[in-house]
């Protein structure tokens, strides 16, 4: 049975698309820590990132170091943090999350909820930015 995010990658649910080529997918969390917080996943299915094999997990790590280029400069901030958790879903991710201190990496702050049309225009600036790398 196809994970959540295999269906996302797949358009089978709708997503706030950030990025993609053809063997990953970015889109922004819908539950965000702070605006453009955003998820990198193999469009492969594998549960646990430290599964993947050498030379995948690393193609994986450069899309994600583009995509967190493309945020950085679609919402200036300090750095974009990087986490690996893995428990919410099945499906090895990324989170990508613009920072301004080390506070905005806690996952235990409270989620923000942002419009439709925030979330939409959120990840249309940084498929843009992403564009140009």
């Amino acid at each position: 049975m196809a994970t959540i995010f295999t269906k996302i990658a797949n358009g089978e649910i709708p997503s706030y698309k950030c990025a993609e080529n053809e063997e990953f997918y970015a889109f922004l969390d819908i539950n965000p820590l702070v605006k453009g917080h955003t998820l990198c996943i193999p469009r492969r299915e594998v549960d646990y990132i430290f599964d993947m094999e050498d030379d995948e997990i690393a193609r994986f790590q450069v899309f994600a170091k583009k995509v967190a280029l493309a945020i950085k400069s679609a919402f200036p901030c300090v750095k974009v943090g990087e986490a690996v958790l893995g428990l919410e879903v099945p499906h090895a991710h990324i989170h990508l999350i613009p920072m301004q201190s080390e506070k905005d990496m806690l996952f235990s702050n409270p989620k923000q909820k942002f419009p439709a049309d925030e979330m939409q225009a959120a990840a249309d600036a940084i498929f843009a930015e992403f564009q140009k790398l």
